[in-house]
């Protein structure tokens, strides 16, 4: 199929500033900017639409770009509430309800991409395509220190990273990472944003409510992975580092096989922010992918017919499916 020539429209400046709605009583913000089909990009575990702000002009050239705060996020009100992966789901497709859009490809990276798959299986009617990158919610290994912000005492942890020097040493531990060249070095000044973020207790307490609802000290508690085989006929792209410090590669190649048809793309010597380390392989690879691949075609039938049939069995697939099975996310 040949590749269309998209028609470029210049974005304004005050089309990428941060608005708000509120929705269920919470303030929500969020960024929109363009015209075109709708792309829905979700951020990750407290990070912001922030981390897409280089990437959205150019994207916003063919499509209409959403990119919101989630609940407990960014500039959006962080409540004592549900911070789990269905709950955003559900928060997501309000926001766009209250926008007027029907449909869209979603973008998820880290926790958004969880985000994603969980609305894509929620809300099948409503999702064009999945675009994955870096995505939780796939295996059970998580990096160690994820692990332990689970565990009791780590709002006092938490705290004790505002202390006066202490985003010093921690500029330093990033500094030193980068240095003995580690996976999780890749991706250094982009926690250390996600330290910046979490200035008060507030912050903290969103953060940690949402890291538990996916992590516990053993790892990811909860998966999509059974369920993958729902994506059949629906566009799926999974893009990753392959020296991704925070979710391993290997992710990538579980979920690749996991579902029917999709589309794997490694960025080599990136991190966990491939869309950081190499922007503009990642946009190309957004506007050939939206371009040459249909909506799903979805229709209750087609997904009756999945649901009865099935996906492989946790007797006759890998062991990452039994587990898999003992940790879904109904």
């Amino acid at each position: 199929m040949p590749r269309r020539t998209p028609r470029l429209r210049p974005v304004a400046d005050g089309e990428l500033r941060l608005r708000h709605r509120v929705v269920h009583g919470y303030r929500r913000a969020y960024r929109l900017a363009g015209q075109g089909p709708p792309l829905v990009l979700i951020h990750g575990i407290g990070d912001s639409s922030a981390t897409w702000a280089g990437l959205i002009p150019d994207l916003a050239r063919t499509h209409t770009v959403i990119a919101p705060d989630l609940l407990g996020h960014g500039a959006s009100d962080r409540p004592r509430a549900d911070y789990s992966v269905a709950a955003y789901a559900n928060g997501v497709r309000d926001l766009l309800a209250t926008l007027d859009i029907e449909s869209a490809t979603l973008v998820g990276h880290s926790l958004g991409g969880g985000v994603a798959m969980q609305f894509a299986y929620q809300f099948p009617e409503r999702t064009e395509r999945l675009i994955l990158v870096s995505a939780g919610g796939v295996g059970r290994e998580v990096n160690p220190v994820l692990r332990a912000i689970t565990l009791p005492g780590a709002h006092l942890l938490l705290s004790l990273l505002r202390l006066p020097g202490m985003r010093l040493q921690v500029e330093l531990f990033g500094h030193l990472m980068r240095l003995l060249d580690t996976d999780l070095g890749q991706d250094a000044a982009e926690l250390l944003n996600i330290v910046d973020a979490l200035p008060d207790r507030t912050s903290r307490s969103a953060f940690v409510r949402t890291l538990r609802a996916v992590v516990d000290w053993r790892g990811q508690a909860v998966t999509m992975l059974d369920r993958c085989y729902l994506t059949e006929g629906m566009p799926t792209m999974l893009l990753w580092g392959d020296r991704d410090g925070v979710v391993p590669v290997r992710h990538a190649y579980g979920a690749h096989e996991a579902m029917p048809g999709s589309r794997l793309e490694i960025f080599e010597g990136a991190g966990h922010f491939p869309f950081h380390r190499d922007p503009a392989r990642f946009l190309a690879l957004v506007e050939e992918f939206t371009a040459t691949t249909p909506p799903a075609d979805w229709s209750p039938e087609h997904w009756r017919e999945l649901l009865r049939a099935g996906g492989p069995t946790t007797q006759d697939h890998t062991p990452d499916l039994r587990e898999a099975s003992e940790r879904s996310a109904t």
